[in-house]
């Protein structure tokens, strides 16, 4: 890890989390791009949404937006993330996505952001699945955000519980556990291109490929970053018309 990028769980990163989910243009067109698939989900009027892995809970307060007669419930391990959500007045709790504390069929949506590839090795992500499957009622959505295996390979990390994943491997693990495939593809294909130099710096730094922490960091917002939340929503609206980008850093 990196000394400028906080590992994930510990306090700093919850506070860098919280920041950039406030307001980084990368988060605001994941957001275009999630509300343009769920809209294509035909969700009803009136629903339950479950985020698995809330953390500071910016994204459930983004979702009530869209949705004001829903409600909303959130877990996550880490007793920080939880605290900066309750004290925006969420429906938060400390469980695990390993075992969600929640009844079977009692959930309309599950959103999952970032959270199945820091999971336990091996099977820490399909056991996840497998209790998000359980909780969602028949015919509800699970909207999950996960990496994507690229350029520097990442080797899988199970001292720090991190892997990235290909679409194909993701897509049979999804059908495997239940779900029916609606939409899955790449995102974050050209801008991700300017990623590549921090990762391989971070790996010559640490000596690894593996996890390095969050290497992202908020910054004042500029006519550049409404530039590039506009091309990564151009990306999104391909995604969400059924175009499958051969690259990218991330897999919605």
């Amino acid at each position: 890890m990196t000394d400028d990028a906080p590992r994930i769980f510990s306090p700093e990163y919850y506070a860098r989390m919280g920041a950039l989910e406030a307001g980084f243009w990368w988060n605001a067109a994941m957001r275009d791009t999630a509300a343009r698939l769920l809209k294509q989900a035909a969700l009803p009027d009136v629903g339950m949404s479950l985020d698995v892995g809330c953390g500071t809970g910016h994204t459930m307060g983004w979702l009530r937006s869209l949705y004001p007669r829903w409600r909303f419930a959130g877990i996550d391990v880490a007793a920080d993330g939880l605290e900066m959500a309750r004290a925006m007045g969420e429906d938060v709790q400390l469980a695990s996505a390993l075992e969600i504390p929640h009844p079977t069929a009692s959930t309309d949506l599950v959103i999952t952001l970032d959270v199945l590839q820091h999971l336990p090795h091996p099977a820490g992500d399909v056991t996840a699945l497998a209790e998000m499957h359980r909780v969602l009622r028949p015919g509800g959505v699970l909207f999950l955000r996960t990496n994507a295996q690229t350029v520097p390979h990442t080797d899988d990390d199970p001292a720090a519980m991190f892997r990235k994943y290909d679409a194909p491997s993701l897509r049979r693990t999804l059908r495997e556990s239940g779900f029916d495939v609606l939409r899955l593809g790449r995102l974050n294909a050209l801008l991700g291109l300017a990623e590549i130099p921090r990762e391989l710096r971070a790996n010559k730094t640490t000596g690894t490929s593996g996890y390095h922490g969050l290497l992202a960091a908020p910054r004042a917002v500029g006519a550049l970053d409404s530039l590039k939340r506009w091309w990564l929503g151009l990306e999104g609206r391909a995604l969400a018309s059924g175009l499958s980008l051969p690259m990218g850093r991330t897999i919605l």
